[in-house]
């Protein structure tokens, strides 16, 4: 009993020394997990529980290897979190503050991503490369950005500020400041007007395109059934 309760005492002094460096040195990080998460109901909550949280904290610390040349423990310690975590961020990635992963699973950031401010990503993202040079081939967003669920920007482009980017999505080329892209290849189907808050509407001639056709098969389906009725 006695032995129990001295790993119990152990195991609850390491749960408040991890709270404690959490927020001492990472206090941005949980505030903005805690402000984009409408389903956070405490901090513990969030410190403990939240894997976007966890493999944010390790890419910072095995970023400090990365940027000491200690490319080995900075590798090892991103592939124990892609482990414990399920979310893979290279080490010589560049990530700006309130970043925020979503749920996370499968997410992967590659080498030469450059990440904004206040960006967030939810589970099933990929900024990946398409180019096997040692150069720049991984996306760059900036401030504000929104990825939803499994979107895939692949290749050194550039997400402007304030873009959302829809979930399924693959982007393959660089898409302007408040844009909001959608679909296989990515397009941008409207763009907000920051001054006046206001969103325009893009052409979308793909879009009218398939109206156009199921209108007319709805068309052509109402006609085939007065002909058979008739016919009775």
């Amino acid at each position: 009993m006695a032995l129990l309760l001295k790993i119990i005492i152990v195991i609850a002094a390491l749960l408040a020394l991890k709270l404690i460096l959490v927020l001492v040195f990472f206090h941005d990080e949980v505030r903005s997990a805690r402000r984009k998460d409408p389903a956070a109901k405490g901090l513990l909550e969030v410190v403990f529980l939240y894997h976007g949280l966890a493999a944010i904290i390790d890419y910072r610390i095995a970023h400090l290897f990365y940027k000491m040349r200690l490319y080995f423990i900075a590798r090892l310690i991103s592939q124990l979190s892609r482990f414990l975590t399920g979310i893979e961020i290279h080490p010589g990635a560049k990530i700006g503050e309130g970043f925020f992963i979503d749920h996370g699973m499968g997410v992967v950031i590659g080498e030469t991503s450059e990440i904004g401010d206040n960006v967030t990503i939810y589970q099933g993202v990929t900024l990946g490369g398409t180019s096997h040079q040692k150069t720049k081939r991984h996306p760059t967003l900036g401030n504000n950005v929104i990825v939803g669920v499994g979107a895939q920007l692949i290749g050194a482009i550039t997400i402007g500020d304030n873009t959302k980017v829809g979930a399924g999505s693959v982007v393959v080329t660089s898409v302007p400041a408040n844009a909001t892209v959608v679909g296989v290849p990515g397009r941008v189907v409207a763009i907000r007007n920051p001054d006046t808050d206001t969103v325009e509407r893009l052409p979308d001639p793909v879009g009218e395109r398939l109206e156009d056709l199921e209108r007319r098969i709805a068309e052509l389906e109402k006609r085939l059934l007065t002909m058979e009725r008739n016919k009775r």
